[in-house]
């Protein structure tokens, strides 16, 4: 089975960009330009796991983590927090908000696939 990968990020290039990279290495990956938008497709779609920018016009990244964690569907996806947001209190807030790990922004193509691909092994129950 195809892993799916929800991509929620205001920036097209980024998302271009991992868009790219995870299909290449064989994901599907959906996209989401705001955080309504990533709400509304994550209960549609259901993906395997979310790639979530923090800071984006409407609804930031931690309301969406924090919205998603409240929903009894959809907290049991695992949720990257992507971000130029690197200081320690941006970390805790993210994992605070739901997030299982914290990717700061600029990250390597290696980095993102192999965090994205260990995450969602681990939420199937997949040894790695």
């Amino acid at each position: 089975m195809k892993r799916r990968v929800l991509t929620i990020d205001d920036q097209a290039d980024i998302r271009r960009l991992i868009r790219m990279t995870l299909e290449f290495e064989g994901f599907e990956v959906l996209e989401a330009s705001h955080g309504e938008e990533g709400l509304a497709m994550a209960r549609r779609e259901k993906p395997d796991l979310i790639l979530l920018d923090v800071m984006m016009p409407g609804i930031n990244g931690l309301a969406v983590s924090q919205a998603l964690q409240a929903d009894e569907r959809l907290s049991r996806i695992p949720v990257v927090m992507l971000t130029a947001l690197d200081r320690d209190s941006d970390m805790e807030a993210g994992l605070a908000a739901g997030a299982k790990v914290y990717l700061a922004k600029p990250f390597g193509p290696i980095e993102l696939i192999e965090t994205v691909g260990q995450l969602i092994d681990e939420s199937r129950g997949v040894a790695s």
